[in-house]
């Protein structure tokens, strides 16, 4: 069964950084977070991993990469047993955050975008959007961070 609120299309807002972030980022990182912002509205699909037929957690991941050229695993376990980890008091836009949000590792990732925000695709009936990693939802369930990008 399907749940659909209303028969519109999600506004999606414009993809764009601050000028502090978007004149430092290297190109791959840009890729990756205008790649995810560009998302924005698109439907959860469990397993879904295009912009057609939606995305789940790690199939927004696996998409923004593959879009820069980047080959990273598929599930968010995974991808997050493969990344450069990163200190989470030095986080830049395009690395990933890793929750905890059933069991005991990794069932969830999203992808920094700075000033303490993230895109995901958070569950089934909610859409790819954005979300404060402050949030206390979010701030309690954080396991780590990490990235796939060649050292810059």
């Amino acid at each position: 069964m399907a749940l659909m609120a209303c028969g519109a299309t999600p506004e999606r807002p414009e993809a764009s950084l601050a000028p502090s972030h978007s004149e430092s980022l290297s190109e791959q990182r840009a890729g990756v977070v205008f790649a995810a912002l560009n998302q924005v509205g698109t439907p959860y699909q469990y397993g879904g991993q295009s912009p057609r037929e939606g995305f789940d957690c790690s199939g927004l991941v696996w998409y923004t990469h593959r879009h820069i050229g980047l080959s990273v695993p598929r599930t968010a376990h995974e991808q997050s047993g493969q990344i450069q980890r990163v200190s989470p008091r030095s986080l830049e836009p395009g690395d990933l955050l890793f929750f905890r949000t059933k069991g005991s590792g990794p069932s969830h990732v999203s992808i920094y975008i700075g000033d303490g925000q993230f895109v995901h695709a958070p569950s089934s009936g909610r859409p790819v959007s954005t979300e404060r990693l402050d949030n206390p939802y979010w701030s309690r369930r954080f396991l780590h961070a990490g990235h796939y990008y060649e050292q810059e």
